[in-house]
């Protein structure tokens, strides 16, 4: 959130782009993904800018700049970074607190919802070697109260230092936000609809969640069998108690959005099918196929959202099997839904992701991070596909493919277009940035330096202005 980031907004400005979309910004857990985080309330550690902390005082330049991140500077080496990164930023939250800034009481305050929570289970989550909660000791897998007022007793250092963290992170947040702001950059959120079960939220609010008596999931989350997963997906997130959710007045989803709307500028709200109906997999099954749609809260939930926290800047996620009943009520919200480019050229049959079939109030994608990139997928495309594409884009090498598919995003109807930096760049399947359904490689992708140059800023910007789609001052 340092330099580096505040260089690509500036790209952006040249470029003439009006928003940066990012993924979710959660704490990433097992796996590393941004979809199954600890919390989905706090920062992730992994992006606080050591740079920064320097010229704030907090480090010194050879407690971080000599160790190695990795052998590939273009891959995340995850495995690294935790290793390495929280002594660091242990050394920079003591220095903090020996002299605690004047925002921070108010900042633990303004977060008091969550982050005690939040500080203590990652602090449990420690001293029990990285353990699940549900493998804690019972009196704290039940949250006891005496059981945690002594363990925020012993284990005091580290519930501050988790705290701390949270401050150096939603701090350097606000300062690249404003930044951003300042400079005509709109940030769009990523709100994943489930939690992990190995997460802060499902151990301080297990009433939220269907839970057995146990505290274990009776059901999870996942997706049925379709032409492309013989056996579904199955993606082992605890799913929501709606009925008790809607005795509560939806408290729990307002606090998410009120506090991920003051987090972002638009927030893309994702799986947004689920909310008309889920599917529900038995707990302990070993792929999706055995499970079944139950209903969702509908528009109950969204009038309940607006009635508290007024009308929010939403971008519905509504890929994947729909029915009228979804499409009724991404109509009933208001919310704009998505169009993705590389799912159009279906050579069989017309596509409602035909850019001649949109809408204006849709956004429309290249592709998205679980998609090939925009290269890889017309190398891996049906012939016919592929030659549809080709034809209706009028795609050339000259040109480049890339830049044909963004300018077909750029000059559909769509009210906003969307292309992933893999696919301004111009890279191949190494530059993809997750495989659903599969473990390791993913979410690994970095931007080089120099990377984003003023030759493509130029010709990203004259594409824009030839569409109309410069933000009007």
């Amino acid at each position: 959130m340092g330099k580096e980031a505040r260089d690509f907004v500036d790209f952006l400005t040249r470029a003439g782009q009006s928003y940066w979309q990012i993924l979710p910004m959660g704490p990433t857990s097992y796996g590393d993904s941004p979809y199954q985080s600890f919390s989905t309330f706090a920062g992730n550690p992994y992006l606080i800018d050591l740079e920064d902390l320097e010229k704030a005082g907090l480090l010194e330049r050879g407690e971080y700049a000599g160790l190695n991140w990795g052998e590939d500077p273009g891959r995340v080496d995850y495995g690294l970074l935790h290793e390495q990164r929280y002594p660091i930023l242990r050394k920079a939250v003591e220095r903090l607190l020996a002299a605690p800034p004047e925002d921070y009481t108010l900042f633990l305050a303004e977060n008091g919802a969550w982050l005690p929570d939040y500080a203590l289970f990652m602090a449990l989550k420690d001293q029990n070697r990285g353990a699940p909660w549900w493998e804690w000791p019972q009196a704290l897998r039940l949250r006891e109260g005496s059981a945690l007022r002594r363990a925020r007793q012993e284990l005091e250092d580290q519930v501050t230092f988790y705290q701390g963290v949270q401050y150096l992170f939603f701090h350097q947040w606000r300062a690249l936000k404003t930044y951003a702001n300042g400079r005509g950059v709109s940030f769009i959120g990523d709100l994943p609809i489930y939690v992990a079960l190995d997460s802060a939220d499902v151990w301080a609010r297990p009433d939220q969640f269907q839970l057995g008596e146990d505290l274990r999931p009776t059901e999870v989350a996942g997706c049925p069998p379709d032409a492309f997963t013989a056996d579904g997906q199955l993606w082992g997130n605890p799913l929501f108690d709606w009925c008790r959710m809607e005795a509560q007045g939806y408290g729990w989803w307002i606090e998410r959005i009120r506090r991920q709307r003051g987090f972002y500028d638009v927030l893309r709200i994702d799986h947004f099918r689920g909310f008309d109906s889920y599917y529900a997999i038995p707990f302990g099954a070993e792929t999706a196929r055995e499970g079944r749609w139950r209903q969702g809260p509908g528009m109950k939930l969204f009038r309940a959202v607006e009635c508290a926290l007024g009308r929010q800047a939403i971008i519905a996620e509504d890929l994947g099997f729909l029915t009228d009943s979804v499409r009724q009520l991404l109509r009933d919200s208001g919310f704009p839904g998505m169009k993705v480019l590389e799912f159009a050229f279906d050579s069989r049959e017309e596509s409602d992701y035909l850019p001649h079939n949109y809408d204006k109030h849709c956004v429309v994608y290249v592709g998205t991070h679980d998609n090939d990139t925009a290269l890889g997928w017309l190398d891996t495309a049906d012939p016919a596909d592929r030659a549809y594409a080709i034809e209706y884009l009028h795609l050339t090498p000259e040109e480049g493919y890339h830049w044909g598919l963004i300018r077909g995003a750029w000059a559909s109807p769509a009210e906003l277009a969307v292309v992933q930096a893999q696919d301004l760049l111009g890279l191949g399947s190494e530059g993809r940035m997750n495989t659903p359904s599969t473990l390791g490689g993913n979410w690994q992708w970095r931007a080089l330096p120099g990377t984003f140059d003023e030759a493509t800023a130029e010709r990203l910007r004259r594409l824009t202005e030839v569409y109309c789609r410069l933000r009007k001052k």
